[in-house]
């Protein structure tokens, strides 16, 4: 009978953050402001601002206006941090602020969202080769 909670013991002990300290809530959000991605929050309601606009035309523009100056970013930083929290320990958390103080670290938070903007770029071209590819496949089959 022991000897058969003996793997469940020994996966629960080597399981990734079994015995490892929580991610605090001010590391994740000071890892989160050193890389920008506390600015996500800006960034997506500058692109879901057209499309909002688009849903509500006869709106005035003073409507916007009022809108945006009641909206808050750090309301997705909020909605954000337990998520760091669930993958990342205190540990890595502070060894990731530790590394975007180094050159290296400074240099990919400069980099990073243009290295995303060309991989998206990418992505979609491949995207689109992909569905040509299997088009042109499927009539060669088809025939």
């Amino acid at each position: 009978m022991k000897l058969a909670l003996l793997p469940l013991l020994a996966t629960f002990a080597f399981s990734h953050n079994a015995f490892a300290e929580q991610a605090s809530a001010e590391s994740v959000k000071h890892l989160m402001n050193k890389t920008g991605a506390g600015e996500l929050g800006v960034q997506a309601m500058n692109q879901m601002l057209p499309a909002l606009k688009n849903l509500i035309p006869d709106a005035p523009e003073a409507f916007w206006t009022d809108y945006l100056s009641e909206f808050n970013p750090e309301d997705l930083v909020e909605m954000t941090v337990p998520i760091y929290q669930k993958y990342l320990t205190e540990e890595e958390v502070q060894a990731l602020n530790d590394f975007y103080d180094t050159p290296a670290g400074k240099k990919l938070i400069k980099v990073q969202p243009l290295i995303m903007q060309e991989s998206m770029m990418a992505g979609q071209q491949w995207g689109q080769a992909v569905a040509q590819d299997v088009m042109t496949k499927y009539q060669i089959q088809k025939q």
